[in-house]
């Protein structure tokens, strides 16, 4: 959840929300851990930027 927070500047709490509402990739469960690909991170990252430019 660090680089999450690190890489976009949102809180954890916003992203069980975005989850919850279907708006981001879902976790992978390890144990009591949970983990995102970096590479879905990024895309959904890059898809937000392009969607705040686009008319």
């Amino acid at each position: 959840m660090r680089y999450l927070w690190r890489f976009t500047g949102l809180t954890d709490k916003w992203f069980y929300k975005l989850i919850k509402d279907g708006l981001f990739p879902k976790p992978i469960k390890l144990g009591r851990s949970s983990r995102w690909r970096q590479s879905e991170v990024e895309d959904w990252l890059l898809q937000r930027i392009a969607d705040s430019r686009s008319g």
